[in-house]
């Protein structure tokens, strides 16, 4: 896979909440440059890059990113999301619901969230570094069962991002409809080599672009 293909798999990714529009512009016009699968941003900034980059794929999140807020109140900022012009909105479950092991509760909380996004694709993040492996595992039944699109590993605000071990675990339990989102854990061209080898569909980063370019990575 030559460097072009790896930008193809990048959501080209802005999430500080510090983040000035002049940031949100470069990221934006890097994207279009690159051709990045998408650029995710945060919510307040989607209506204003669909005006100014009309062509351009929004990736936004929901409930980011600590995951338990209410379920109606995600999928009002996903109704909110769409409207403004986003086409992918990458969730965060109930983290506390998973570490209670109510695993029904977070498959319909999923379920009811993709009914939402509709034709749109919706990533689930799980936040892997706070997880058992009985409960990563439980996840990927969850998003598999529940219809979503992808599964991701994390935020890239928790302890930790993705790892090699998640990603062959993901493999392992999804359904064959689900893809597989790394993030957090992607900080050399090597690492995106070796995720995209690993059959990750899409990279969440900040710095692949910078890095294909031989730039040092930047935080998530």
């Amino acid at each position: 896979m030559n460097r072009q293909e790896m930008l193809q798999h990048i959501d080209h990714t802005l999430l500080k909440p510090y983040a000035k529009w002049e940031d949100i512009q470069t990221l934006c016009v890097e994207a279009v440059e690159y051709k990045t699968a998408s650029v995710c941003i945060p919510p307040a900034y989607i209506a204003r890059v669909h005006e100014t980059f009309p062509k351009l794929n929004i990736c936004t999140v929901v409930g980011f990113p600590l995951g338990y807020s209410a379920t109606e109140a995600k999928a009002m900022e996903i109704m909110a999301a769409l409207r403004d012009g986003a086409n992918e909105i990458d969730m965060v479950v109930n983290i506390s619901d998973v570490k209670n092991h109510d695993y029904q509760k977070v498959e319909e909380e999923i379920r009811t969230l993709k009914a939402v996004c509709g034709k749109h694709i919706l990533k689930v993040i799980i936040e892997t570094c706070y997880l058992t492996e009985e409960e990563k595992i439980a996840m990927c039944h969850a998003v598999t069962a529940a219809g979503a699109d992808y599964i991701k590993t994390s935020t890239g605000f928790g302890t930790g991002g993705a790892t090699m071990e998640d990603i062959h675990l993901f493999q392992k339990h999804i359904g064959e409809h689900v893809k597989i989102k790394a993030a957090g854990g992607v900080k050399s061209v090597e690492d995106l080599e070796a995720f995209l080898s690993a059959g990750c569909d899409r990279i969440g980063t900040s710095s692949a672009v910078g890095f294909l370019k031989g730039e040092a990575a930047k935080e998530y």
